[in-house]
């Protein structure tokens, strides 16, 4: 929280960015109002509160700690996340994301305790000097946000609703409501309804009625502008292994893919609407509606939703070179991973070869190991294989890696020790992991190198300050850009082109998207 102190830095900037109503900062921040016990997004609309009536929280759970409801007028749980949980390295960093990956719903503050190396009672304490919330309210409010999206976007029951947002009982669901939204779950679906156009029904589906007996939902994300959709989408487009993703470039864009889930396997179709309406629409395909809102926040990070594009360019524009390819392409994003465990695999699997040809040997991996999914989505029919069905035995050949990749033995070993030790948990890969101790466990590990371990760190924390040691593409995009001579030997080609990065941190992997578009 920052209380009322315009001599504050932080307070005048955000002061100015609500008298401004400035969109760039929904869900960066949110403002409490005491003179109407309300919190509200940057943006709000509504009359721009007197400075002395204004204190400014970094999360909804603290404003809903401190006794505010949420606005009914600007909906502050609709906006983007917060893009600080990927930048800061620190607890209240990870924690942030475990807690968005339904960890405090699947295992307790016990289980984020023990996974952040923290006592609970250290970490409740922590958390709330940090960020005014403990691990409790951090994951109702998440709850709040889920049950919000879902009763405005879906027309699933209350009770589904309910269960699918985490709560224990109906009466938790509503008396959190209430609580956050000033209002019941059936009058916030109906003043919604009210407000929006029309639109595709987005109707859950009871299990039973589809493949697989599994649930269907259709939800409407929101997204900072600008979005660089077309990039990410062909970024993942390229790696796509048949059967388990697919993707259309287009005219429309579209991504879907297979994904497990804590509850069981799944699937989602995510598109983007041409109008470039700061919205993605996503179906999904899930066992179990618990874990609806696992899915979503997955589906962010791997399309990095929740980024500051703004803040990002703006510093890469200020290198006169990088400048013209932030001017083409505003709002990069960086693609991050829906499962930890299999983007190591494919990371391993692509260390020096082209992408196609990883893809090639990703796809027989996949549909020699993995299992038939039957799905309501075109072009889905299987589930990446878990570690333990690529360290599993598989004949003659050893492993079902062993089976299916034709790679040097080297790379091999180094990919079936990773899987039977992920299988075995020995080896462990999460949101909340530090990006300093990630990269260290990995390099120390035989066949990874730093560049693997960077690119992990990269796309599964959505770490935003990585610039790949060692990587050629990047060096081809420099090249092309001009950011390094052509005409020395390689070796200080990388050292010239480590020198110009640090001038882009804390946003390096953002401008090694820029490069890797240029090469």
């Amino acid at each position: 929280m920052t209380d009322v102190d315009t001599r504050d830095p932080a307070f005048t900037e955000r002061y100015r960015a609500i008298a401004a109503r400035d969109a760039r900062f929904d869900g960066q921040f949110f403002t409490a109002v005491r003179t109407t016990g309300i919190y509200c997004r940057p943006s709000c609309p509504a009359r721009t509160p007197k400075a002395e009536n204004v204190s400014f929280y970094l999360t909804s759970a603290a404003a809903h700690e401190a006794g505010f409801r949420a606005c009914k007028r600007c909906l502050p749980e609709a906006a983007p996340g917060t893009p600080a949980w990927d930048l800061r390295r620190d607890l209240a960093g990870r924690a942030m994301r475990l807690v968005a990956d339904g960890v405090v719903d699947r295992e307790g503050v016990s289980g984020l305790a023990t996974r952040l190396g923290y006592s609970e009672r250290q970490l409740h304490r922590l958390l709330v000097a940090e960020l005014g919330a403990g691990p409790l309210a951090l994951a109702r409010a998440q709850r709040a946000q889920t049950a919000r999206a879902l009763l405005v976007g879906t027309s699933l029951r209350l009770a589904d609703v309910a269960f699918a947002a985490g709560f224990g009982s109906i009466r938790q669901f509503n008396d959190t409501v209430a609580e956050v939204f000033g209002t019941t779950p059936s009058d916030l679906r109906a003043r919604a309804a009210a407000r929006r156009p029309a639109r595709r029904a987005g109707a859950g589906q009871a299990p039973g009625d589809g493949p697989r007996e599994a649930v269907r939902i259709s939800l409407t994300l929101p997204v900072r502008e600008p979005f660089d959709a077309r990039g990410v989408v062909e970024f993942l487009a390229v790696r796509a292994i048949p059967g388990v993703e697919a993707a259309d470039v287009g005219p429309d864009l579209r991504y879907a893919r297979t994904v497990l889930l804590p509850h069981g396997p799944g699937a989602f179709d995510v598109r983007v609407p041409r109008t470039g309406s700061g919205r993605v629409e996503l179906d999904l395909e899930l066992a179990d509606l618990a874990d609806a809102p696992v899915a979503v926040a997955r589906v962010r990070r791997l399309l990095d939703l929740d980024a500051d594009p703004v803040a990002v360019d703006d510093a890469l524009a200020a290198d006169p070179v990088l400048a013209p390819s932030v001017a083409a392409v505003p709002g990069i994003r960086v693609p991050g991973a829906v499962d930890p465990a299999e983007l190591l695999v494919r990371a391993v699997v692509g260390q020096q070869i082209s992408v196609a040809a990883a893809r090639t040997h990703l796809t027989r991996l996949a549909h020699g190991a993995g299992r038939p999914y039957v799905s309501a989505i075109p072009g889905l029919d299987r589930l990446f294989p878990a570690p333990h069905e690529i360290a599993a035995p598989a004949g003659e050949a050893g492993t079902a890696a062993q089976a299916y990749l034709r790679l040097p033995a080297r790379i091999l070993g180094t990919v079936v020790a990773a899987a039977r030790d992920l299988a075995e948990g020995s080896l462990t890969l999460s949101v909340g992991d530090d990006p300093d101790d990630l990269r260290r466990r990995l390099v120390a590990r035989p066949g990874i190198g730093p560049w693997t371990a960077g690119y992990v760190a990269l796309r599964v924390l959505g770490d935003p300050d990585v610039l790949m040691d060692g990587d050629v593409a990047l060096l081809a995009g420099a090249r092309t850009l001009g950011l390094v001579p052509a005409d020395v030997p390689r070796p200080h080609q990388f050292k010239e082109l480590a020198r110009r990065g640090a001038a882009w941190a804390p946003w390096r992997s953002y401008a090694a998207m820029h490069l890797w578009r240029s090469a």
